[in-house]
């Protein structure tokens, strides 16, 4: 049986700002890792961090959705684990955006408590890349 993370940020910018920063490798690497990311349907990439543990520190990816600039999804396969990721971004107005995620296909708790950790603190760091 698998899970589902899903999270909602709020920030005041504007929905094509917030896009950019989903699909923008450059600012990717600012809040989530270095990668290799293009927004183009079939595209295969990584994201890369420092290895820890026994983790190699990759994450190999294939977006599946581009919807600009409502939608964003690829797969997240890395440790074991084959998720999809999916953004969903909605203009609340008043220069307002709702940002949710969803993380599926974990199968098992640590790695789903692991998951709600890294992105809480990935989406304060999007917060700053905002910011800028």
């Amino acid at each position: 049986m698998s899970e589902t993370v899903s999270l909602d940020f709020q920030y005041t910018a504007s929905i094509e700002k917030v896009w950019s920063a989903l699909i923008d490798p450059n600012k990717l690497a600012k809040w989530v890792m270095e990668n290799d990311f293009q927004p183009v349907v079939g595209h295969r990439f990584q994201f890369r961090a420092q290895p820890v543990g026994g983790w190699d520190g990759i994450i190999n990816c294939e977006v599946l959705i581009v919807e600009e600039p409502n939608r964003l999804s690829y797969t997240w396969v890395s440790a074991g684990q084959e998720n999809t990721i999916t953004w969903t971004l909605q203009d609340l107005g008043d220069g307002k955006v709702n940002l949710h995620l969803e993380q599926t296909g974990i199968t098992h708790a640590q790695a789903r408590e692991g998951a709600k950790f890294g992105w809480t603190r990935m989406g304060g760091e999007l917060e700053k890349v905002l910011a800028e």
